[in-house]
């Protein structure tokens, strides 16, 4: 029967995020067996909450560091209008718990695609990390593919750090960094870091140590850039919106707050 091939498959792409909505699982199943072959999206989630497979909402559960001597640089994204990937680089650190204590996840995303550009788990906050997350992203992108780049964080020590700020500079990358500590001025950033916390940290039991979180994280971060669609981007996955040349037709605008002319991107 076909309903239960549904299930399976949804189980199945839970056990790699196992906070994936049920919009997204419907639009990914559509993928799978051919719109033509599946039911209506409310229908879907009827059968989802008959099989008690609908998600509850997560319980939300400060890693910034400004107090320090290095130079703070100059917010460039006010107004910014993204029309390509790699025009601007957003990152961030968000902490993870585990049996043995907190991990920090260092990451870097495309602000355009939403494509998670390079990350890194660590057991402390260490700017060296910070350094790897980057040159992960500097890896994929390519030296040759950071024309006119922006990367953009909070002033947190480890991107104020002078190896950091040397290796963007290297490849002439603008540094960019919030003006307070609010989230909206980093907004896609902190979306990224919900999305895996909501999709995948809430929904595991604590995991024993950084070992495991660490596979756990690879998986669903290769899930989140290849698979995972976006409303943002049209319900297609960060991967293909990066690699697809020219203009993609977004379902956000970027708007210009009066007050602070923050940009702030809608997920």
């Amino acid at each position: 029967m076909r309903e239960n091939q549904w299930i399976q498959v949804a189980k199945e792409i839970r056990c790699q995020a196992p906070g994936v909505g049920s919009i997204k699982l419907h639009k990914q199943l559509s993928e799978i067996f051919g719109a033509e072959h599946m039911i209506g999206r409310d229908v879907f989630i009827k059968l989802l909450r008959k099989k008690k497979m609908v998600l509850p909402a997560p319980k939300p559960r400060h890693t910034t560091n400004s107090n320090h001597r290095f130079r703070k640089y100059k917010n460039l994204i006010k107004g910014i209008q993204l029309n390509r990937p790699n025009q601007l680089w957003v990152a961030d650190i968000t902490y993870i718990d585990t049996q043995v204590g907190f991990t920090y996840l260092h990451i870097i995303t495309d602000a355009y695609s939403r494509r998670i550009m390079g990350w890194k788990l660590a057991e402390t906050l260490k700017a060296e990390h910070t350094l790897e997350a980057l040159r992960m992203a500097i890896s994929y992108a390519g030296k040759n593919n950071l024309t006119d780049l922006i990367h953009h964080s909070d002033r947190g020590v480890q991107y104020c750090s002078t190896d950091y700020v040397n290796e963007l500079k290297t490849y002439d990358i603008n540094i960019s960094m919030t003006e307070d500590s609010k989230p909206t001025d980093n907004a896609i950033a902190e979306r990224v870091n919900g999305i895996i916390k909501q999709e995948l940290i809430y929904r595991l039991k604590l995991v024993k140590d950084i070992k495991e979180l660490e596979v756990k994280l690879s998986s669903f971060i290769e899930y989140y850039n290849i698979r995972r669609p976006h409303m943002s981007l049209g319900m297609q996955a960060p991967d293909k919106v990066y690699l697809q040349s020219g203009q993609q037709n977004r379902l956000w605008k970027p708007r210009v707050f009066k007050k602070s002319k923050q940009v702030i991107i809608q997920p």
